[in-house]
């Protein structure tokens, strides 16, 4: 299958299951959560779904309701798009903006450590 066409299947995907969490799985005790990204298989029989939760203390939490609600997931989400299967779901916490602040906190350091020397050198 042409990358073209996953990409684009990817992208209905994120877009279908963004709206799915937003409007039909509004559940105030899992918070804010955004879908990242979405990586198919390329016979699209599976879909990995990386979801970024806002607050970190319920990542677990999060990730064990929608695994246990995948079923009415896929359902709503076949009913939305027009393919002839709908991929198997699997979830995933996206821990990037976790990484990003390790980095933004060691550069801060190193500034730091850089100026408390130019302070000492001075």
């Amino acid at each position: 299958m042409s990358t073209y066409r996953i990409d684009k299947v990817e992208k209905l995907l994120k877009e279908e299951l963004s709206n799915i969490f937003l409007f039909k799985l509004r559940d105030s005790s899992i918070g804010f959560i955004t879908i990242t990204n979405v990586k198919a298989s390329p016979d699209l029989k599976k879909a990995k779904v990386y979801l970024s939760v806002f607050e970190k203390q319920k990542r677990d939490f999060v990730i064990e309701k929608v695994r246990r609600d995948v079923k009415v997931i896929r359902s709503e989400l076949a009913s939305r798009i027009n393919l002839k299967f709908c991929p198997e779901l699997d979830f995933y916490i996206d821990d990037t903006q976790d990484y990003v602040e390790k980095i933004d906190g060691l550069i801060k350091k190193i500034h730091e450590n850089d100026n408390e020397q130019n302070t000492t050198n001075s």
